[in-house]
């Protein structure tokens, strides 16, 4: 859909070649300092929100909250469009076509290709072309609007699969002319199929929109 940009910027370059370089080392070693005598490190991504218990990744932690999500931008009728999260560079300096164009729906369309990401990395910063040609920058919290770490679905409690795992949800910024959305959607079985007679649709993984802004 939307080519991998060419890393012609050297800033971008240079913050990819940092996070190589950092990457070789374990997290729990460089991250956090060394436990207090009788106690145990936690990572401030596992910290439970107020009121949760120990994060057990299943509808026991309801409401359902995420220690970690995946990620994915997405770029539509813009004339160029880059956005860096997490120190990875999304979208294409080229013209992206319209939702309508791809003849899908939004729904098909919006996904997360990078994984299991700690919450939560500094701002996406995007850096776009309008349709008209108005060049637009924004910084995009993402920890900020989802600072209460609560998954978004469309779902009861007593609907959830008491026994599957919860899979770390979604989280998709979309870049459309002038506006940007973000959404979340994530992967939740539940008790009963979704679609009589179809096996397979023992889940929901409704597309939730949770920000909007127009520049």
């Amino acid at each position: 859909m939307n080519r991998p940009l060419r890393l012609h910027d050297p800033v971008l370059a240079a913050a990819l070649a940092a996070i190589a370089v950092t990457g070789c080392h374990s997290p729990m070693t460089s991250a956090f300092p060394p436990s207090p005598a009788g106690s145990e490190a936690v990572p401030p991504n596992m910290v439970p929100p107020p009121g949760h218990g120990p994060y057990t990744g299943t509808v026991a932690d309801w409401p359902l909250w995420f220690v970690r999500h995946n990620f994915g931008a997405h770029c539509f009728d813009t004339q160029s469009c880059e956005v860096l999260y997490n120190g990875f560079p999304h979208g294409s300096e080229e013209p992206s076509p319209s939702v309508a164009s791809y003849g899908r729906s939004r729904d098909g369309l919006l996904k997360a290709g990078f994984l299991s990401i700690a919450n939560f990395p500094p701002p996406a910063v995007v850096a776009w072309k309008s349709k008209d040609g108005t060049s637009l920058r924004a910084e995009i919290d993402i920890g900020e609007i989802f600072k209460d770490r609560l998954i978004r679905h469309n779902l009861k409690r007593e609907e959830i699969s008491e026994t599957a795992s919860i899979s770390h949800p979604d989280i998709i910024l979309e870049v459309n002319d002038r506006t940007i959305k973000v959404y979340m959607r994530a992967r939740i079985s539940t008790k009963s199929l979704q679609i009589p007679d179809n096996k397979y649709s023992d889940y929901r993984d409704d597309l939730i929109e949770v920000f909007s802004r127009t520049y």
